[in-house]
């Protein structure tokens, strides 16, 4: 059986106030590698705030949150930012992507922090382009593409770093129906490879590209049998 990439154990984030709010209930979460994961939940299901844990971007108030095997609870941010860099590529809703650099740019600036040599760094975004089939592209600039172009390179410049786990939050919420199917295609030749995939998402049809799905309700994870 494949090691976990991700293990939650007795997870929970609660927010601070006059009146405190629990966000995320105690969780327990293993993702291994070379899964397929849909995490499921409208808004204000506390999915949101269960991927920016899962993304190291917030540190949960209690429990324990290994990736990759490292109990990332007593790690500093530039730790956790070491980490992060090097198990997961984020792909988001907003592509976020600079207007005035060119595709291929825009994929190099995602490797200036992985420790690739900078000398390989423009071989190694050309290669992810072709990869996402936009080879053809990598001299443009981003306002010249259509939303779902735009949205491989940032698939491009999230899988550039080699990661553990690929972490889409609404990858398609941006893009009509077919477009959207497109880059769901692309996830799917992606986890074939052997990489692992998250999508946090509140549309049907995007989880159902999964192998698994978890649903979120009230900061509370359910798994989908």
């Amino acid at each position: 059986m494949n090691e976990p990439v991700i293990e939650l154990h007795g997870v929970t984030r609660t927010f601070d106030g006059p009146v405190p709010v629990l966000a995320l209930r105690p969780a327990d979460l293993v993702i291994r590698a070379g899964e397929y994961v849909a995490i499921m939940g409208r808004s204000g299901s506390g999915k949101s705030t269960l991927m920016h844990l899962l993304g190291l971007l917030d540190r949960p108030t209690a429990g324990t949150y290994l990736l990759g095997g490292t109990d990332t609870s007593g790690l500093s941010d530039v730790q956790r930012t070491r980490l992060r860099g090097r198990m997961i590529g984020f792909v988001f809703q907003a592509f976020h992507l600079l207007a005035h650099r060119t595709v291929v740019a825009n994929v190099e600036l995602g490797l200036m922090y992985s420790g690739v040599p900078r000398a390989d760094r423009h071989k190694r975004a050309r290669a992810v382009l072709s990869q996402v089939g936009l080879s053809d592209r990598a001299d443009f600039f981003p306002t010249t593409l259509s939303g779902g172009e735009r949205q491989r390179v940032a698939i491009a410049r999230a899988i550039a770093t080699r990661p553990a786990l690929l972490l889409a939050d609404e990858p398609t919420g941006n893009l009509d129906s077919a477009t959207a199917e497109s880059v769901l295609e692309l996830f799917d030749e992606l986890n074939s490879t052997g990489l692992a995939v998250i999508t946090v998402t509140h549309d049907e049809a995007v989880a159902a590209h999964a192998q698994r799905q978890v649903r979120i309700n009230d900061g509370m994870l359910t798994e989908v049998t």
